[in-house]
């Protein structure tokens, strides 16, 4: 998975928002509003190829999960993966 380009993350008001710069994304409407864990990790991602698997990571590292524990790695590997496929279905990320 790759951050499209031309989606940065800013924050508006108090809120952390995805806004579209740059010609190819004139016509982009939508608002897509980050929760600090989402941010997090979109400011993580930005130009570099990722997996569900690394966004997983990067929460247990940042949020000092128990890897041990593997119900809390399921945990963040399914909140990896329900981010992910915002962004994909939003059109901010592609596969």
């Amino acid at each position: 998975m790759r951050a499209k380009k031309g989606f940065n993350l800013r924050e508006v008001c108090g809120e952390q928002i995805i806004v579209a710069e740059g010609r190819e994304n004139i016509d982009f409407t939508n608002i897509i509003s980050m929760n600090e864990s989402s941010a997090f990790l979109w400011n993580s991602i930005q130009d570099k190829e990722f997996t569900i698997e690394d966004l997983a990571q990067l929460l247990v590292d940042n949020y000092q999960i128990d890897e041990n524990t593997p119900l809390s790695k399921e945990v963040a590997l399914r909140d990896a993966e329900n981010v992910a496929k915002t962004w994909v279905e939003a059109g901010i990320a592609e596969e």
